[in-house]
């Protein structure tokens, strides 16, 4: 006779794939989804789930909420394989929601927050408006630009929009240093590269490379400590404050963008078009973005350029379409390699 421990998980999915309209009754209430990732992250439910087994009620002692809801919360999330159910009614950990816990190495609790900030749940349903139009909604909602509301009127969704982008810039960083082939390479800019955590992770593995990082004023001011002042990389590191889509005043033998061609046509025809004006010939030039042509990340990166239509007015590229603007800015593009299961890698050259 087989038995089941009452510490093992259950199926809370079907399995069998739902018919279309039930698929459908499920796609249309992805915002309680959404909300329940949320809602599991501001009350911290994934940190206080350890490794051994837990209640609805011991849980809810932990995080300050009353049991008998907490568990609706936990059974809706364990149907998305976030938590799971024990046969004796008790919580375990997946693979999924321990990327809630902020101590995870690969945590996801900031995206997380951030994808489901409050203005997100205004401008959503205005989708339609933005795909009519081809515009913003924001300043419509809200009365002002998007990063103008964040900063004046929003200072906690900035803050938390400056974690998750934080969170998944040190991710990648490392992918990014992996990847990267830097032989024959003394000098490595980082344009537009945020906190500098690319760079970082490049001058650490390549210990004869020099590196510049160039952002915003206010960006840089919070670069990565190994790069500033006393920090273990800082006498092998510039920082440049300004604007990429003014000017680039910066020489380097490699030139890295990442993930800041994507807020309108203008900005990344005028940051190509400096990037060929500072750049040697010969130089190479790296662009690393996500796509919505990449099958394993098309629902993830096709949310994310429906979002960026509604918020700045700005587009996620498709493989032709970031090819184009790098051609049409002169330089030369060669192979096109996977960073991750979201980023893609660009190879171009300078032309002589």
């Amino acid at each position: 006779m087989t038995t089941v421990s009452t510490n093992t998980p259950i199926p809370t999915t079907p399995l069998h794939t739902p018919q279309p309209g039930m698929r459908l009754r499920e796609i249309v209430f992805g915002a309680a989804c959404a909300a329940a990732v949320r809602a599991a992250a501001r009350l911290g439910v994934a940190d206080a789930l350890g490794e051994t087994p837990a209640t609805a009620a011991e849980l809810a002692a932990e995080v300050n909420a009353e049991p008998a809801p907490l568990r609706r919360l936990l059974r809706a999330l364990s149907c998305y394989g976030i938590f799971a159910e024990t046969a004796d009614g008790s919580f375990v950990h997946t693979d999924m929601s321990r990327l809630l816990r902020e101590d995870d190495p690969n945590s996801l609790r900031y995206i997380s927050l951030w994808c489901t900030e409050p203005w997100t749940w205004e401008v959503w349903p205005r989708l339609d408006d933005a795909v009519r139009s081809g515009t913003s909604v924001f300043p419509d909602v809200y009365g002002k630009g998007f990063f103008d509301y964040l900063h004046e009127d929003a200072r906690e969704s900035a803050q938390i929009f400056n974690r998750a982008m934080t969170t998944s810039s040190m991710q990648s960083a490392l992918d990014v240093a992996e990847l990267l082939d830097l032989a024959g390479v003394s000098e490595v800019a980082d344009i537009g590269g945020g906190q500098g955590h690319v760079l970082a992770s490049l001058l650490e593995k390549h210990p004869k490379v020099r590196g510049t990082l160039m952002d915003l004023p206010g960006v840089v001011a919070r670069a990565d400590a190994r790069l500033r002042d006393g920090g273990a990389l800082a006498g092998r590191t510039s920082i440049v404050a300004g604007d990429c889509r003014e000017a680039i005043p910066v020489e380097a033998d490699l030139y890295i963008i990442k993930n800041i061609l994507e807020w309108d046509d203008e900005s990344t025809r005028r940051t190509l078009r400096n990037v060929m004006a500072s750049a040697r010939p010969g130089a190479r030039v790296v662009i690393i973005e996500n796509l919505v042509d990449d099958t394993p990340s098309m629902r993830f990166t096709t949310a994310m350029d429906l979002l960026l239509l509604l918020n700045v007015g700005g587009a996620k590229h498709t493989k032709e379409s970031l090819i184009g603007r790098m051609e049409d800015a002169g330089l030369i593009v060669g192979d096109i390699s996977p960073v991750n299961g979201y980023l893609h890698a660009f190879e171009c050259i300078v032309p002589s």
